[in-house]
């Protein structure tokens, strides 16, 4: 379990003391010296790195560990911060932070870390709330990724122009490489930056596009140009994740023949529709924490169940006031694809677990369907007892998470696939 440095805790009785109000009016220019303050202790190191930074809503995770996978086989020696955890060269361990963009500090020694074991490229993955909390400053990005955008984090920005302007911005300070997703809506609001070089990928579309495009539960096949890719996890954002990945690839030298063996070395991504089980019934976990992530993940489920099997979901929604509007569309959703609800605990913070499951069974017509135990371990437990041969169980919201965090900043450990395992 993550420890708090020294710094954190005094930074942290700091902002206890300084009214809101003050803290707010100075928050920018603090967040900008920290930043520059951290850049300038470790002395500044990815001026000597290849810097990709990977943003958007969903998809950045698994596109951060695929750009790692492609650029080693490329030759590359690479290292990657994201939510599926740390990793430089060979060495690799959890992100244990609940936070997906570590802090200045912690950000700029992981650099200068990278940088004096010999790498030459680190993967990020750029949030907007590390963006609107300045830790993006100081690091010189080489290349902008931008995998899709939909409505999050609205509480935290205070509206959805001023979520997208955050993630702008990393295109805004990024001059060489662009990368972009040409079938997403908003396309526009990422493509009209100026760089160096730009490519756009797309199923039937873009500069790197995927065509005859072949889906299951847990594999995914396409052609680019004359390269057929066989990939052992499904879905159709993960066709996606891995043109970004390409995308990058092509960038950086590493043709699609060199590219293709490393995706499709990988046998599934940690917590991102990850198989427990398949038989006799099968048990996914998955990350999915945004309506449009979970309704993909539920849609590809249901659309391999047999028929007359049911989906059983184990579902929850983050506490701390964040995107309770989410709440009660994860309920709407749940209620279309899935045959049992088991409502639970996720990440309550200081919010009371109970008020946030109202606010999710707000959204369920069928309250017939609905279980609650608030009980995470006993509720994943229930749901696999459920379970009969052909179903699928689906636990959301924590993927490869290693931790759970409750009130007054304390964390536990937890694991959503050791607890499934347990329980098999």
């Amino acid at each position: 379990m993550y420890q708090e440095g020294l710094l954190d805790k005094i930074l942290y009785q700091i902002k206890k003391i300084i009214p809101k109000s003050v803290f707010n009016f100075f928050q920018p220019t603090y967040h900008i010296f920290l930043s520059y303050t951290g850049a300038l202790i470790y002395g500044f190191p990815s001026k000597s790195l290849k810097v990709i930074g990977v943003t958007g809503t969903k998809g950045k995770s698994t596109t951060v560990y695929l750009v790692s996978k492609i650029l080693e086989a490329g030759g590359h020696q690479v290292a990657a911060i994201g939510s599926l955890g740390y990793k430089i060269k060979n060495q690799e361990w959890p992100n244990t932070l609940k936070m997906t963009m570590p802090g200045r500090f912690k950000l700029h020694k992981f650099l200068a870390q990278a940088k004096r074991a010999g790498c030459t490229h680190v993967v990020l993955e750029v949030t907007s709330e590390g963006i609107k909390q300045k830790r993006h400053l100081g690091i010189n990005f080489d290349c902008a990724v931008f995998t899709n955008l939909h409505k999050e984090h609205i509480e935290s920005h205070g509206s959805f122009e001023n979520y997208y302007r955050a993630k702008q911005e990393l295109f805004q300070r990024t001059k060489n490489i662009h990368v972009i997703n040409a079938d997403d809506p908003h396309v526009k609001l990422f493509g009209d930056f100026s760089a160096h070089k730009k490519i756009y990928y797309g199923i039937g579309r873009g500069d790197m596009s995927a065509r005859n495009v072949q889906l299951s539960l847990d594999k995914a096949e396409f052609d680019i140009y004359s390269t057929h890719f066989r990939l052992n996890f499904g879905g159709k954002f993960n066709v996606y994740n891995a043109l970004a990945a390409l995308a990058v690839g092509a960038m950086y030298g590493i043709d699609l023949p060199t590219a293709m063996p490393a995706l499709e070395g990988i046998k599934d991504i940690p917590g991102r529709m990850e198989f427990v089980q398949k038989q006799p019934f099968g048990v996914v976990i998955d990350y999915a924490h945004t309506p449009d992530s979970l309704e993909a993940v539920y849609e590809t489920l249901t659309n391999e169940l047999p028929e007359g099997n049911k989906l059983i979901c184990v579902l929850g929604a983050a506490g701390g006031g964040r995107d309770a509007w989410k709440r009660p569309e994860f309920g709407r959703i749940a209620d279309q694809y899935c045959q049992e609800i088991i409502l639970t605990d996720e990440d309550p913070y200081e919010e009371d677990p109970k008020t946030i499951l109202d606010q999710i069974s707000s959204g369920i017509t069928n309250t017939a369907k609905i279980k609650r135990i608030v009980d995470r371990k006993a509720a994943i437990a229930q749901a696999i007892k459920f379970a009969r041969g052909g179903d699928i169980v689906i636990i959301t919201g924590k993927g490869s998470e290693t931790s759970m965090a409750l009130a007054s900043r304390k964390k536990i450990p937890w694991s959503d696939r050791d607890v499934a395992r347990e329980a098999l």
